[in-house]
């Protein structure tokens, strides 16, 4: 940007100097003008000199004539006569007005209608953000500034999901959609962006959403993971296995979404064989007594995370205040796995994640291979709007008896 100023002052200069040249050569054309009277003055008077030497007798007819003669050759010599003088007069003032108005009014035509907003912004774009909350700054300029651009809109959503922002992903979206139209993908995230943002609560509106996506792309990804997230809290595990097995059939084996969503049909299957309808049509099947049901296994696996808080914001946070911790999948539903729940009086603590600590039943921690963990304080309680997190670190949670640490010392 200050680049840009040196070029602008440079320029101003340039038109200064145009505007002020006329006063500038004004002033050296009078000095001439000045030494030619002088010069002219002093002839006429060398000139009454010789004629009264002549009236006198002390200079003949010829010697007059010649002392003219020199007296003109020496006029001529000091005195420009070929350039005729200015008849006309603008004077001093004009330019001096004009020079004194072209910067002001410039300066002020630059401010109301120039785009010095836009030059800085697309300065900064040309270096790479150090932090996500710088990244998110020039997506929020962007959009500010040029509020048509599609990419800037479609990004800025996605950081907001990413950051656990639900509900200023799903207005991003929204004009994302306003802008290119309602593409089945983008329909889909913004319907997952309403679902996190309105506490995970199934609405008609986003039945709508789901509806329309999957009427124009029946393998659209976010729409069948969210609907199969949906009908599982509902209870409606039919549905839930119906919705992930469609989602199953586009994903590549090897994609790490494609575990976490045979471990939720696997889930949902068991529980669905837990239903009393299911338990009756067995019932019915069987010739004899149902042997009695063997105890559920209990996971011992256990993801181990050391939590800790910095001094300033220790001071800034009250003892009751809850603090979060859970854990993510690298790549699938941006929804937590695992989450336990402390207060600021607790810390510094080590706790341990468990399969029994899930959020969502169909996904066990224990069975994805990468995820992330953060650490976050809310003082309403609500993890969505935390005041203070921790880095987002991530880790390997097959490795375990590994202590992953944790500190809350960044404000969101």
């Amino acid at each position: 940007m200050t680049q840009f100023w040196i070029y602008a002052a440079l320029l101003l200069f340039a038109a200064l100097m145009l505007l002020l040249w006329p006063v500038l050569r004004g002033r050296k054309d009078q000095a001439e003008e000045d030494r030619t009277a002088l010069n002219i003055a002093l002839y006429e008077e060398h000139i009454a000199e010789l004629e009264a030497q002549h009236a006198n007798g002390a200079l003949s007819a010829d010697q007059l004539k010649e002392g003219r003669l020199e007296a003109d050759r020496e006029l001529l010599d000091d005195t420009d006569v070929g350039r005729p003088k200015q008849s006309v007069n603008l004077g001093n003032a004009l330019p001096l007005i004009a020079a004194l108005l072209v910067p002001i009014a410039g300066l002020g035509l630059y401010l109301h209608w120039g785009a010095s907003e836009k030059v800085e912004l697309t300065l900064s774009l040309a270096e790479q953000p150090k932090t996500v909350e710088e990244m998110i700054k020039r997506l929020e300029d962007t959009v500010r500034l040029q509020p048509e651009s599609v990419d800037a809109w479609y990004f800025l959503g996605r950081t907001y999901m990413s950051e656990q922002r639900p509900k200023e992903a799903a207005h991003a979206y929204e004009k994302t959609i306003e802008l290119v139209g309602r593409q089945p993908d983008l329909l889909g995230q913004w319907a997952q962006a309403l679902y996190f943002a309105n506490g995970n609560k199934w609405t008609a509106e986003l039945q709508s959403l789901l509806d329309e996506a999957l009427s124009q792309d029946p393998n659209e990804a976010t729409s069948l993971g969210l609907l199969g997230i949906a009908a599982f809290e509902d209870k409606r595990f039919q549905d839930a296995i119906d919705a992930w097995t469609q989602l199953s059939k586009s994903l590549d084996p090897q994609d790490p979404s494609y575990q976490a969503i045979q471990t939720g049909i696997e889930r949902a299957r068991s529980s669905l064989a837990e239903t009393p309808q299911a338990s009756a049509e067995a019932n019915a099947s069987q010739d004899t007594a149902t042997a009695e049901p063997a105890p559920a296994t209990v996971s011992d696996y256990k993801l181990l995370v050391d939590v800790t808080i910095s001094d300033e914001v220790l001071k800034q946070a009250a003892a009751t205040d809850t603090v979060f911790v859970f854990a993510r999948a690298e790549s699938g539903p941006p929804m937590p796995l695992a989450a336990k729940r402390l207060t600021v009086a607790d810390l510094p603590a080590s706790i341990a994640l468990t399969d029994e600590d899930s959020l969502l039943p169909q996904l066990k921690l224990s069975s994805i291979g990468r995820v992330k963990l953060q650490a976050s304080v809310s003082s309403s309680g609500d993890a969505m709007q935390a005041q203070w997190s921790s880095e987002s670190i991530l880790i390997d949670a097959t490795e375990e008896g590994v202590k992953h640490p944790l500190r809350i010392d960044q404000k969101n």
